[in-house]
């Protein structure tokens, strides 16, 4: 007799163990980014990813380390893009930063987690372990990749003389903000959600400041 038996798959709970974190940081997405992160109880966030707090509390010890986990989870994995993209230009410097700040532009102002610059800032002041932690893995590592690209700029002659690390932080600012007006004003004001002029009008204006200029005044 020929034997029906197909190979077992893997258990569903099982596989449904193993999504289980990433569930949960999705829906914690979610409410932090409509309620707020004071606002947001654990309670909630286990209702949105369909277990108990109790389940939450087996991978996270609080909503603070859930902050600092959906920022591990959903902005280092565009960070290492980011650098990837570094180490395999060939072009000149001011294309590559273009290409970083336009990355930049679509991972944090336009996309699910152009919530989470407001979260930050707003939490920052009451968990301090959750500020350093956050511009020691985040904020730092991504401010010295866009010194990198300003430094080779200078050295081969493409950028003026500068403040590589203050440029670098005027560089990201208005992305930043961005992101901030997006889930402040935008949603009270008629047309509060047209953020990418504002994008393209300070690109614009850092690539012209940066640009080394001839005797003359002109551009190099």
């Amino acid at each position: 007799m020929t034997s029906t038996h197909t190979p077992q798959t893997e258990p569903r709970w099982h596989r449904r163990k193993e999504a289980r974190p990433a569930e949960i940081l999705e829906a914690a997405l979610v409410e932090f980014g409509s309620k707020g992160f004071a606002k947001t109880r654990l309670d909630d966030i286990a209702a949105r990813a369909g277990c108990t707090k109790g389940t939450i509390f087996l991978y996270f010890a609080n909503k603070e380390e859930l902050l600092l986990a959906i920022a591990r989870q959903y902005v280092l994995p565009r960070l290492e893009k980011a650098e990837q993209i570094v180490e395999a230009h060939q072009g000149t410097m001011r294309e590559l930063l273009v290409v970083l700040l336009r990355t930049r532009w679509d991972a944090i102002a336009c996309s699910n987690i152009s919530m989470l610059p407001k979260l930050i800032f707003s939490e920052a002041a009451n968990f301090p372990e959750l500020a350093r932690l956050y511009h020691d893995e985040i904020i730092a590592r991504s401010h010295g990749l866009i010194e990198r690209v300003l430094r080779e700029g200078v050295a081969r002659g493409e950028f003026r003389e500068m403040d590589v690390a203050n440029v670098a932080r005027a560089a990201v600012a208005p992305i930043l903000m961005a992101a901030l007006w997006k889930h402040s004003f935008a949603p009270h004001l008629e047309n509060g959600h047209e953020i990418a002029p504002f994008f393209e009008t300070s690109l614009d204006l850092l690539l012209r400041g940066i640009a080394r200029t001839d005797s003359t005044g002109g551009e190099a």
